[in-house]
């Protein structure tokens, strides 16, 4: 058939064939919806187009890198205990304050202007709001200035494609979030890693790394890093800041968990500690607030700053002003303040909740992190117990985590796994890590068991 022509009614054409007409009528509306043909009320249908017949087209799998090693998928099974995700609790989301903050927005003078393309740096009043608060905590220092990103994703990849070429060596801790390790490493950056353990990084071998691999740039987390949950002390993160500033890399500090901070003291930022402003410091409300909303920023010096504006106007023009525009309404009115007591304590409570799930289930001879804040803790399973190995069992009963293969960079930890926390109330946290606890000692004693087990003699 032809573009144009009319097709038969679906009375006349059931007829024809001998079918029932809603067989007809359903396979009708299967071509409408595919835009092949197109119904008209009291004229019929008629064709649109016909199919088009494949051709050789492009060789995508040739075309296209490689790709990057994924997280491992996880169970459909709505009861599903996820400690794989390391995100905020949606039960803890503000919506009502949220919801005021919005209409408040839509309902202001200025939201034509919001609505409006705006400037690559972000929406002005947020980026003073932000900025004249990390001056007045002394983060921010008179040569600085501040840009808002969609998350700190994207201020990674901003600072990748501006200062990092390829084969330029980058220092990260080990292990790592995966997100930043595969960024540098499909970017083409020399990925060194420098051990992070549970009072947070190894700073002798920090300086070793520097000295050996003269890096272009050093990123760290250290205020409950991702994946495990350690923090570096004053005395680390002064030393860090000697050792950054005598090799001459430029020393990136990703502060995205620095506000869940549960107990203890809170500890100065690394930038605030740098008396040459040259720290560049990543911030987020992803953690803490809406991960959906995608607003997180960059403080630095100046001129950095100013190209890192012009590579995201090159990107994405710049980011959602709506979600900076609500995002500010909520912080001004103290909403965001309320809403931080509520996680902190909802945060506290579930830390201390998979703390002691870890202490009553998890077999003899694991060992795992006790962080004091952010959504992660590291557990380290006794020899030969893999937990890449293991997973799938453990999904087979209703719990996920990720293995320690997602985040190693140069260390092999086989037995090392995340568990995300901050996403699950109390019970369920208990519930997961008790079925993980059983699965890893009954593996641990069959492993063992194998292994006390003489060898049958070869005759």
């Amino acid at each position: 058939m032809t573009r144009g022509e009319r097709l038969p009614a679906t009375r006349e054409l059931a007829g024809t064939l001998g079918l029932n007409r809603t067989t007809v009528s359903a396979a009708y509306a299967i071509l409408e919806s595919e835009g092949l043909i197109q119904g008209h009320v009291g004229r019929g249908s008629f064709v649109l187009a016909q199919p088009l017949k494949p051709g050789p087209g492009l060789d995508w799998d040739h075309l296209l890198p490689g790709p990057e090693a994924a997280s491992p998928t996880q169970p459909g099974a709505a009861e599903l205990i996820s400690f794989a995700s390391s995100r905020p609790a949606e039960d803890l989301f503000p919506l009502d304050a949220f919801r005021l903050s919005a209409e408040e927005v839509l309902s202001s003078p200025q939201v034509s202007s919001i609505l409006q393309l705006g400037s690559p740096a972000g929406y002005a009043p947020l980026r003073h709001y932000l900025l004249d608060g990390a001056r007045r905590q002394g983060v921010a220092g008179p040569g600085d200035d501040l840009i808002v990103t969609s998350g700190c994703q994207q201020a990674m990849d901003l600072i990748h494609r501006l200062l990092v070429r390829p084969g330029d060596a980058v220092v990260v801790e080990d292990p790592v979030y995966p997100g930043l390790k595969n960024l540098f490493a499909r970017g083409g950056a020399q990925l060194v890693g420098v051990h992070i353990g549970a009072d947070g990084l190894d700073v002798e071998a920090f300086e070793r790394a520097l000295a050996r691999t003269r890096p272009r740039l050093a990123v760290l987390t250290p205020n409950f890093q991702n994946p495990t949950g350690a923090t570096l002390s004053a005395e680390g993160r002064r030393a860090v800041v000697r050792i950054a500033r005598a090799s001459g890399c430029v020393l990136v500090e990703n502060d995205t968990y620095g506000e869940l901070r549960y107990q203890g003291e809170p500890l100065p930022p690394i930038k605030q500690l740098d008396n040459t402003g040259d720290t560049v410091l990543l911030g987020s409300f992803s953690k803490l607030t809406f991960p959906g909303l995608r607003v997180g920023w960059i403080i630095g010096p100046r001129p950095l700053l100013a190209r890192l504006a012009e590579a995201k106007h090159l990107a994405d023009l710049h980011t959602d002003q709506l979600a900076q525009a609500v995002l500010l309404r909520f912080a001004e009115s103290g909403r965001l303040a309320s809403h931080r007591q509520r996680v902190v304590a909802a945060g506290g409570e579930r830390l201390r909740a998979v703390l002691a799930a870890c202490e009553a289930f998890l077999p003899a001879g694991a060992s795992f992190t006790r962080p004091q804040g952010g959504m992660n803790l590291w557990v380290r399973l006794p020899e030969p117990l893999d937990s890449s190995e293991l997973l799938p069992r453990a999904h087979a009963e209703g719990v996920s985590y990720l293995p320690g293969r997602y985040f190693e960079v140069s260390r092999r930890e086989p037995g090392g796994l995340r568990l995300s926390f901050a996403a699950l109330a109390p019970e369920r946290i208990r519930a997961g890590v008790a079925v993980l606890g059983r699965i890893f000692s009954s593996e641990l004693a069959r492993a063992l068991q194998e292994r006390a087990e003489p060898a049958l003699a070869v005759v």
